[in-house]
């Protein structure tokens, strides 16, 4: 469960965990209950305990996400960089998909702006009860 040297740890209870590694303590829940945080080891009243691995760790789940990748993603990299004997075109894989659904997402998205823009262009913003944009949606 624990692979820290005890007398050399300093634990942190998860609020502390939490802060050192820019996620809130519910996530920390969350990510150790689908297991990209392994279980942790406990005080006597059941607190939880942190060791720098963990933190690490954590870190490492909060920047996947920043970069947009799921759960199930994060939790093969997780995998890979726990793995020294992993492949660097597994993970290059994994990143080349998420670029890939990011440009598609980044296309629809300009899309959806283009044509909104254009609407918003044809209204008048009048008095008028005429409004291109609300025929539009009304299609």
């Amino acid at each position: 469960m624990d692979t820290q040297d005890d007398a050399t740890t300093q634990w942190l209870n998860i609020g502390e965990a939490a802060a050192r590694s820019g996620v809130s303590a519910k996530m920390v829940r969350h990510y150790e209950s689908l297991g990209l945080l392994p279980r942790v080891r406990r005080t006597e009243a059941g607190y939880r305990q942190y060791g720098e691995a963990e933190v690490h760790t954590l870190r490492f789940i909060r920047r996947a996400r920043d970069l947009g990748f799921g759960m199930a993603e994060i939790a093969e990299l997780l995998r890979l960089w726990q793995n020294r004997r992993r492949s660097s075109a597994e993970v290059k894989r994994i990143a080349q998909a998420r670029v890939a659904d990011l440009e598609r997402r980044i296309a629809e998205m300009t899309a959806m702006k283009d044509t909104l823009a254009q609407l918003v262009h044809c209204c008048q913003g009048d008095h008028r009860p005429d409004c291109p944009i609300l025929e539009d949606l009304g299609q």
